[in-house]
């Protein structure tokens, strides 16, 4: 906003319009404003919030600000209103000296998302610098005898000001001597001059004061003045004259000491001491140009004495006077024009501003990462910048305004790839040879979480022996996550499901942070030999990832279960001992009883042989055990001699480490021949049907093996299609079938016990133990075995084949 300095109505005019209006345009993102100099503070600028596009209330949460490189606060914004306004005091001649353009570069940054934009505010020139002489008194000395018309030069007035303001005009005070010669048209050099219209005499006026005045074309006027003291000299007449009057000269920057830059020759047409000419600076030099350079007293010779950088100053105006050794002396003037010569001696300058780092590993395309701006002392191609970054980085460079540039997400970032990168901007100028500068920048990259927990594979097979003690660990899953921090915090957890009619929490847990998995209570073979159950793994990320992994845990079988005694219904002696009355007419190898067991456990832990326990006294029996059938045969014909009640004891033992026992009593009592049939007819007539029914049930036997045998192909077959096919569903817990066992040399296929198997998994039936050895042919005298005991249905009749003995 402009202010006026005059008091006219117009001027009161024009501020009240400027202050309801700021000039602005847009194009190449520029907002441009402008404001009088030396404004007060709080001066209304411009309503900048509203021209960018920026709403009130996003001013705050989005970290509006405004950086202005080397001018302070002089402008400030008020968040509450979106106003720029003036915050301190502008001066337009400190900040740019007598160059006719003066703006302020504002660059006001947002973030959410990050934006720039550049705002120049032209600060316009009021007049407020009187002009300025560099003295308020000159002392001229002039010969009585100088010529009408000549001229004396006179060092002119500077106005801080600029244009019309600096625009000056110059008045003499009025006097018969001497008239005002105004500047000439030649730009660089605009000097004054005193000419004489009349003659001087010393004896009729020795000293004459004069008075300078100079006045500038503001409003309202502004005047400088300088007393102008005239001293008549006699004598000397002729004064030291230059070749020229303006000399013009290009020098380097960095011209080193003691470098001549011209050589000056003036003359003088007097005679002797009147024309020896003494070269000096003149008294009106300015300091900065008598600090640079040297004049030799004698030759003239104008040389380098102090550092010429093109950056602190473009041209140094030389006043050089050439006085000769005369009574009075005279001398001569002339002007050195030096100009600068720009050189590439400034490395370009480079600045990071408004870091939005770590930058996600998600960000979209085009996310502004960083400000990056550049600059060059120099001038010309020696100040043309132009700015790369290292090659083969998912980042690039975007100019914006002049040298402004963005650095922009170019491509996908995959942290898990690469973590973070290192970027080298190079800012290089167009001067020959160039200069560059580099800067390094760290980008790192935040993680998202978008890589779930994996497992090293879907599914593992753990062993368990039975009877472990609760909690006792059976293993550990392991799962990494590819993430970082929270994302990378694995927990783990149960897929709870049922196993049968109780929750699979009641068997197993898992610990969340070890991974390791706990059998809460001792685990029976007998009850569940498969448990398959899953466990989830999950990171700690927003949203949670997380995958499954399958256990498969097989419960070991140990012998923790001792045969078991199975009585025969119907027949029985005390205590629960086994009877049966024996002929004493049998001959050697009849089999007389058999001993029935059975063993809880599988395998062989399950297998059961038989031994008879020695007699008591040492007296040798006369009745075996088979080994592994556990029939009671006589190992020579009975004869008076042997008791009439014989107490049989057997011992019968699983395979199991360590073995376990169990001990039946048979008490059998020999009868004479005439007497078994009578004592015994109810067991003939038994066995007589069972050797009629026996034909029929090999029959039925036959026909079932082959049922049995097509139903188990056909099983197969359909197993294996739905395990190709189907997807696996929760466990089916339901009973097994009966184990059995093989019958060969050393046991038989022998149905252990009636019991329920639970084979507990996600992938199908339940599944039955078979154990097989190599087949015998037992004796024929076995076939009496055939028949069932009285009470027994036939399901418990055990049937003998070479190939297959099966207990049903």
């Amino acid at each position: 906003m402009e202010f006026s300095w005059g008091s006219s109505q117009e001027s009161r005019r024009l501020l009240l319009s400027l202050l309801f209006l700021a000039a602005w345009k847009a194009g190449s993102g520029q907002v441009h404003y402008s404001v009088l100099e030396e404004a007060k503070h709080g001066t209304f600028v411009g309503r900048i919030a509203q021209d960018l596009g920026l709403e009130l209330a996003e001013l705050v949460p989005r970290l509006f600000r405004v950086a202005s490189k080397g001018h302070g606060d002089l402008l400030e914004v008020n968040l509450q209103n979106g106003i720029l306004f003036v915050n301190s005091r502008i001066d337009r001649e400190e900040l740019c000296g007598r160059s006719l353009e003066c703006s302020i570069h504002l660059e006001v940054i947002v973030d959410r998302p990050l934006k720039v934009f550049h705002v120049e505010v032209e600060v316009k020139d009021i007049n407020d610098n009187p002009p300025m002489f560099p003295g308020t008194q000159k002392n001229l000395f002039m010969a009585e005898s100088r010529p009408i018309d000549s001229r004396v030069p006179l060092e002119g007035a500077s106005d801080a000001d600029i244009r019309a303001n600096a625009l000056l005009t110059y008045t003499l005070s009025p006097n018969e001597y001497f008239s005002l010669e105004k500047p000439n048209d030649d730009e660089r050099v605009k000097r004054l001059g005193l000419l004489l219209r009349k003659s001087l005499d010393r004896e009729e006026a020795p000293e004459i004061f004069l008075v300078l005045t100079a006045t500038d074309g503001g409003k309202p006027e502004l005047t400088g003045t300088v007393q102008l003291f005239i001293k008549v000299l006699d004598a000397n007449d002729n004064a030291p004259a230059f070749d020229r009057t303006l000399y013009a000269v290009k020098l380097p920057e960095n011209t080193p000491n003691g470098t001549l830059v011209m050589k000056l020759n003036a003359s003088d047409l007097d005679e002797g001491s009147n024309a020896d000419i003494i070269y000096s600076f003149s008294t009106d030099i300015l300091p900065n140009v008598e600090s640079k350079f040297h004049i030799d007293p004698i030759t003239g010779e104008i040389m380098v004495k102090g550092y010429i950088d093109f950056e602190e100053s473009k041209s140094y105006e030389i006043l050089v006077e050439g006085i000769d050794k005369g009574q009075p002396p005279l001398s001569g003037h002339c002007t050195v024009m030096v100009e600068v010569e720009d050189t590439n001696d400034n490395v370009p300058v480079m600045e990071f501003k408004s870091l939005s780092l770590p930058i996600r590993e998600d960000a979209p395309l085009g996310t502004v990462i960083a400000l990056v701006s550049v600059y060059d002392l120099d001038s010309g191609a020696n100040g043309q910048l132009t700015c790369t970054l290292s090659p083969h980085v998912p980042f690039k460079l975007v100019s914006t305004f002049k040298n402004y540039y963005s650095l922009v997400l170019d491509s996908a970032l995959d942290r898990e790839s690469v973590a973070n990168y290192a970027l080298v901007v190079t800012a290089r100028d167009g001067g020959s040879p160039s200069l560059s500068t580099t800067a390094s920048m760290y980008v790192e990259v935040a993680d998202v979480n978008d890589n779930a927990p994996a497992f090293a594979q879907p599914e593992y097979t753990v062993f368990v022996r039975e009877n472990n003690p609760p909690g006792c660990h059976i293993f550990t899953v392991s799962a990494r996550d590819a993430d970082a921090q929270e994302n990378a915090l694995v927990s783990y957890s149960l897929v709870e499901r049922r196993v049968g009619e109780r929750a699979l929490s009641s068997y197993v847990s898992v610990h969340a942070e070890s991974g390791k998995v706990y059998a809460l209570q001792p685990l029976d073979h007998e009850e569940l030999e498969l448990l398959q159950f899953q466990v989830s793994a999950r990171d700690a990320g927003v949203p949670p990832l997380g995958s499954n992994v399958t256990l498969q845990v097989f419960v070991l079988d140990e012998n923790d279960n001792a045969p078991a005694l199975l009585p025969r219904p119907g027949v029985g002696g005390a205590g629960g001992a086994l009877s049966e009355l024996v002929s004493r007419s049998v001959g050697a190898g009849h089999v007389v009883a058999k001993v029935r067991a059975v063993d809880a456990d599988s395998g062989y832990n399950a297998w059961l042989s038989y031994e008879l326990q020695p007699a008591a006294g040492g007296s040798r029996s006369p009745f075996r055990v088979a080994l592994y059938t556990g029939e009671i045969s006589t190992t020579r014909t009975l004869d008076e001699a042997d008791s009439a009640r014989q107490r049989l004891l057997v011992l019968v033992k699983d395979h199991g480490e360590p073995a376990l026992t169990a001990t039946a009593t048979v008490l059998l009592s020999l009868v004479e021949s005439g007497q078994a049939p009578k004592a015994s007819s109810r067991v003939l007539a038994g066995a007589a049907g069972a050797e009629a029914a026996l034909v029929d049930v090999n029959v039925y036997l036959i026909v079932a093996i082959c049922a049995v045998s097509s139903l188990l192909v056909l099983t197969l077959l359909l197993y294996t299609a739905l395990r190709c096919s189907a997807p696996p569903t929760e466990g089916a817990c339901g009973p097994g079938k009966p184990t059995l066992v093989c019958s060969s040399a050393v046991g038989s296929w022998s149905y252990s016990q009636q019991r329920r198997q639970r084979v507990c998994s996600g992938e199908g039936p339940p599944k039955t133990d078979l154990m097989a050895f190599s087949p015998s042919v037992p004796d024929s005298r076995d076939r009496e075995d055939l028949q069932p005991a009285t009470g027994e249905s036939l399901s418990k009749v055990s049937f003998k084949y070479p190939l297959f003995n099966l207990n049903f």
